[in-house]
């Protein structure tokens, strides 16, 4: 085992990796309204349907996780942990510089998709590195560390990608994101343990694991569940300025004010996973619905808009620990595919989600619309949780790890 020393600077690396994606991902809601301006056609003629068209961009990425988790995962099984994240990272820093180069509407969106294909790997091997460094008994507490700069993203990256995008115009903010996986790159080389791969695995075993019904039902419950989050996190800048009457300065502390909830709701998902893990999925569900439901019914207000998205981030971040432990769990051997396909079922939760807000503000109903999204696909994720939960406390000869990971 590594120094203490050298073992959270290893923590802190696979972290700031994170921070980089949760950035990438999510600046690109907080600078819709730039980048369709830019790319859109006739954006200053029809502003609303500008905006529903520049959310592929958001659906771009999501479907690059939803490709790139399997492929990357399956293809990289004999590899060592410790190669691994220094490839990911590679690719990120290059597939987010060509994010920011990129002359038109097609290519931004073509390397928006790229962007997203190492996303779901990175997370996986992450995941499964910290919960390594962390030791036995300690698996939620290890995956909410690595994912940890993902919910910090969304209190310092992405509100400062949001202010550079907008002060110096939004190819800057994928430029800055690019930087960051440099620093990932460099540090990782240093730090990381060397973590032996395993010659005798195969790709064949890894998709294995797609014959567990189980991990289907799980993955479903991130990909409904989590298209609740982002319907309403897609349109949340159009949210502040067009229904709250906020001004465009203060979309970035809207950002900043999910984003620590997102934070705290990440360390209580992880502290709590370890103890009843069951509970925290049923638990977060519900309550990720009722913010949800109030946020549509009040986010009209500029003052009530704050206190709702804190209330939203904390109540859906609390569930991601909690979901790639359980899913890690089922995948058993497989468990960098299990890993990394929490995040591409997560980003199929994003391309839903940014769609379906997508239709129902182009449709008229209003931006605070995807709410009621929201609401919808959360309960839905809350009742295909509660179905897992209940076909694995019937499963005979369950073991008494997977009794205790069901108990409620």
């Amino acid at each position: 085992m590594p120094s203490t020393a050298r073992r959270n600077l290893a923590l802190f690396t696979l972290a700031l990796g994170g921070f980089g994606i949760g950035t990438t991902e999510f600046v690109t809601m907080g600078l819709l309204p730039q980048i369709a301006e830019e790319l859109v056609p006739g954006f200053g003629s029809d502003p609303t349907g500008g905006i529903a068209q520049a959310g592929w961009f958001v659906t771009a990425y999501a479907l690059g996780v939803v490709v790139g988790a399997p492929v990357t995962a399956v293809i990289t099984a004999r590899l060592s942990q410790r190669r691994l994240v220094l490839i990911l990272a590679a690719a990120l820093a290059l597939a987010n510089l060509a994010s920011a180069l990129m002359p038109d509407f097609a290519l931004t969106a073509l390397a928006r998709f790229v962007a997203g294909l190492p996303h779901g790997a990175y997370f996986g091997v992450a995941s499964l590195l910290a919960a390594r460094l962390m030791g036995p008994g300690r698996q939620g507490a290890g995956v909410a560390i690595a994912l940890s700069g993902l919910t910090v993203a969304n209190v310092v990256g992405v509100p400062l990608g949001t202010w550079l995008g907008q002060e110096a115009g939004w190819r800057w903010a994928y430029a800055a994101v690019a930087a960051i996986f440099v620093v990932t790159l460099v540090l990782a080389l240093r730090t990381i343990p060397a973590v032996p791969g395993n010659p005798d695995r195969h790709p064949m075993k890894e998709l294995s694991a797609f014959r567990n019904p189980r991990l289907w039902l799980m993955l479903a419950v991130g990909a409904i569940g989590f298209g609740g989050f982002f319907a309403v996190y897609s349109y949340i800048a159009e949210v502040a300025t067009r229904t709250a009457g906020l001004s465009e300065p203060v979309v970035p502390w809207v950002l900043a004010t999910l984003g620590v909830g997102m934070v705290i709701g990440n360390v209580l998902g992880g502290w709590a996973s370890d103890r009843d893990l069951a509970r925290t999925v049923i638990i977060g569900f519900t309550s990720m619905s009722t913010a949800m439901a109030l946020y549509a019914l009040l986010g009209g207000s500029g003052l009530l808009l704050f206190p709702l998205v804190f209330a939203i981030g904390i109540t859906s971040s609390s569930l991601i620990p909690s979901i790639q432990a359980r899913i890690i769990d089922i995948a058993g051997e497989a468990e960098l595919l299990g890993a990394a396909l929490n995040h591409a079922a997560f980003n199929v939760g994003n391309s839903l989600g940014a769609w379906l807000g997508g239709l129902v503000i182009a449709g008229g109903l209003g931006y605070l619309a995807p709410g009621w999204v929201g609401v919808a696909l959360a309960l839905a994720g809350g009742v295909l949780a509660l179905v897992s939960i209940r076909l694995d406390r019937s499963r005979p000869g369950a073991t008494e790890p997977e009794a205790q990971a069901v108990r409620a």
